[in-house]
């Protein structure tokens, strides 16, 4: 059997379409048709995304403003807190109380930290604002934003104590700059204060830093003012009322001269005996004095009632050794050797010893 009659039964193969040999070109109908579209869709939506906008510009402008607001009130109130420590500063003893460089690093931190708050708190609550009027839901990311906090500050919480003591410090006014403190650890002036550390130069030179988180407990010798003592030891036999006017000239003397006038807070004073030995007896002198100067004002004071206990004849204890008022009267005997039973030419002893004579011989 041929393929012929196969063939012309299957009947003739079917043509391509024209739509799948080439392809479709939109008409002016369809581009006019999609213009309609879009401006329609525009025209229902462009209300909300114009309030949408609106929203967010006008967030965006409160929250400049009031960023801007907020941190020139701040700057106004720095300086004036720097201006009030320049009035203060110019007095007798305003300028020993407030430091100026204190101060103003002080100042200059308690400005930077309130500053970066009001910004963040401020900027913060915008951008949460902001994404609200998107309809974003702000509940993850809050709890996501709380989850992340709790674990940074478990494992920075040296570094957010250390931040947070700095900051109560400053405030609190603890100590400053040129301040004498003993924080326990250590113990020397304050050359710089910061946040985190505060920088302590020791007695011999040596530069402590010192984590603000790690101080317990500070002791400040430079505010308010100090205490200077010094013991005077004599001898029992001076005469007191004696030795209390000689103190006396010399406070009286050292308070009216310079600079010690100005370091002397108050006049040095004769306390009294403190005690009373055998061989000695300690007078107590003391006065106020400015802060940090109580060793100056103690050694100057030992040195002028040295010099004027040498020109009245008054003996310290404890310096040239004593010298005895009276000689002793010795014993003439004290040197002779005990008495001997040979010295007597009488005694057995003596007779015993004694040599014997030799016979004479005689001559016949």
């Amino acid at each position: 059997m041929s393929p012929l009659p196969v063939l012309l039964a299957a009947g003739p193969s079917p043509s391509p379409s024209p739509s799948e040999t080439a392809p479709s070109v939109p008409t002016l109908q369809d581009a006019q048709q999609s213009a309609t579209n879009a401006a329609g869709w525009v025209e229902e939506n462009w209300s909300t995304w114009l309030a949408i906008g609106l929203q967010v510009l006008l967030i965006v402008v409160v929250a400049v403003v009031l960023r801007v607001a907020v941190r020139r009130a701040i700057t106004k109130l720095i300086e004036r807190m720097n201006r009030t420590a320049q009035s203060v500063d110019g007095t007798a003893i305003g300028g020993l109380l407030v430091n100026v460089e204190r101060r103003r690093q002080r100042s200059q931190a308690i400005g930077s930290v309130l500053r970066s708050v009001a910004s963040f708190v401020i900027l913060g609550t915008a951008a949460l604002m902001i994404l609200s009027t998107f309809q974003i839901n702000l509940a993850p990311l809050l709890a996501s934003a709380g989850v992340a906090g709790v674990a940074i500050g478990f494992g920075a919480r040296n570094l957010v104590t250390d931040f947070l003591s700095g900051v109560f410090m400053i405030l609190e006014d603890q100590y400053g700059v040129g301040d004498s403190i003993d924080v326990g650890v250590a113990s020397g002036e304050v050359i710089e204060v910061g946040l985190r550390v505060t920088k302590l130069r020791g007695d011999n030179g040596e530069i402590w830093y010192v984590r603000n988180g790690e101080v317990k407990r500070v002791g400040n010798l430079s505010q308010g003012w100090a205490t200077a003592g010094v013991d005077v030891t004599v001898r029992p036999s001076e005469d007191l009322d004696r030795v209390k006017a000689v103190l006396t000239e010399v406070g009286e003397a050292m308070s009216k001269e310079e600079p010690w006038n100005e370091m002397l807070w108050g006049p040095i004073e004769i306390l009294g005996l403190d005690s009373v030995l055998l061989d000695s007896m300690v007078v107590r002198v003391s006065a106020k004095t400015m802060p940090g100067k109580a060793l100056t004002i103690e050694r100057e004071l030992r040195w002028r009632i040295k010099r004027r206990f040498d020109q009245e004849g008054i003996r310290i204890v404890g310096g040239l050794p004593l010298q005895q008022d009276e000689e002793p009267t010795t014993d003439p005997t004290a040197g002779m050797a005990a008495p001997s039973a040979f010295a007597s030419t009488t005694s057995p002893q003596a007779a015993a010893a004694s040599p014997l004579t030799p016979p004479t011989s005689t001559t016949k």
